[in-house]
């Protein structure tokens, strides 16, 4: 089993940053991605970033390329989105993910483990 813990959200203004951590802990070897989607009020969950365990592939969606940025440490067995020129539109709980076999992919159903998800608000 893994368990993913995120943190990191909050209130911020348009135009300002954010950034979310999500550790794993448990059986983080298995792991073969981790990544991020969201959930906006009366929207479903979308795909907003990934990156491959060994951090020489990641896949971001259209609406957060050139802001967000994700990267990983695993040392500490922790991922980061960072969230930069942040819009009202990105106002969403924020979850991690993670998979232990096949690539990256923005199919929330083939991921196997997920966090409890951290709020994002964005005032304009």
């Amino acid at each position: 089993q893994v368990q993913l813990v995120e943190s990191g959200g909050g209130l911020v203004q348009a135009g300002g940053s954010l950034r979310l951590s999500c550790a794993a802990s448990g059986r983080t070897f298995s792991l073969n991605a981790m990544g991020w989607f969201r959930q906006a009020p009366g929207k479903e969950r979308e795909f907003v970033g990934a990156i491959s365990w060994s951090g020489r592939s990641t896949s971001y969606a259209d609406s957060v390329k050139g802001r967000f940025t994700i990267s990983r440490d695993n040392a500490k067995s922790t991922v980061y989105l960072q969230m930069n020129s942040l819009k009202s539109e990105d106002t969403a709980v924020y979850c991690c993910a993670a998979r232990y076999s096949g690539s990256i992919t923005v199919d929330g159903t083939s991921w196997n483990y997920w966090g409890q998800g951290t709020q994002v608000t964005v005032s304009s």
